[in-house]
């Protein structure tokens, strides 16, 4: 989960022009702003949760659309849940994301990224942007992102390291626990989690 977690730090908020970006040009700077603040941070560096949680909250949560990678997590439980119900969830999984990528800043030290060339059809809403991430002396990861056009910009919906979707993980899991202990069960448990 710490490898999501990094993958999640890199979605920097950027100003209402650059919303305008290609996705993966916003993936390319967004990368290349967080890469960095971290290392011009020591505290970040250092594994400072508080500074953690702010910069999530401030700069990564913008361009995440947790409702849309909530519902895909749950799957077809989401229907049986309630609008109240689906709110909790859509809450305890970004709280959950947030508690994850603040355990992990220590990891993006010493990366770069390379994003690779996106073939984007005019008028298209929804694409994967993929890159890899370079680390001294190991193979690169290929990292994707699923990201759709809202109006707000380009937003992501799921993330997946070496073919291992994020949502799709959670989405056994979710399933699981609904089964046993339906959408109240899941609502908990992520309580629990965040806790």
């Amino acid at each position: 989960m710490q490898l999501f977690a990094l993958l999640l730090s890199l979605l920097i908020a950027v100003p209402a022009a650059a919303q305008q970006l290609a996705p993966d040009e916003l993936v390319r700077k967004v990368t290349s702003d967080v890469l960095d603040t971290i290392h011009a941070d020591k505290q970040l560096q250092a594994g400072d949760r508080r500074k953690a949680l702010a910069l999530a909250e401030q700069k990564v949560l913008p361009h995440i659309d947790f409702h849309e990678a909530a519902q895909l997590a749950m799957g077809r439980s989401w229907y049986k849940a309630t609008p109240a119900q689906q709110a909790q969830v859509v809450d305890g999984f970004r709280a959950m994301l947030v508690r994850i990528y603040s355990n992990a800043i220590d990891v993006y030290r010493g990366q770069t990224l390379k994003v690779l060339p996106v073939r984007l059809p005019q008028g298209a809403t929804d694409v994967v942007v993929r890159n890899q991430y370079l680390r001294q002396g190991r193979p690169p990861v290929l990292i994707e992102y699923s990201m759709k056009k809202t109006p707000e910009g380009w937003k992501i919906y799921d993330i997946s390291v070496e073919g291992v979707s994020l949502v799709l993980t959670y989405r056994a899991e979710f399933e699981q626990i609904t089964r046993n202990s339906g959408v109240d069960g899941l609502i908990k448990r992520l309580a629990e989690k965040n806790a």
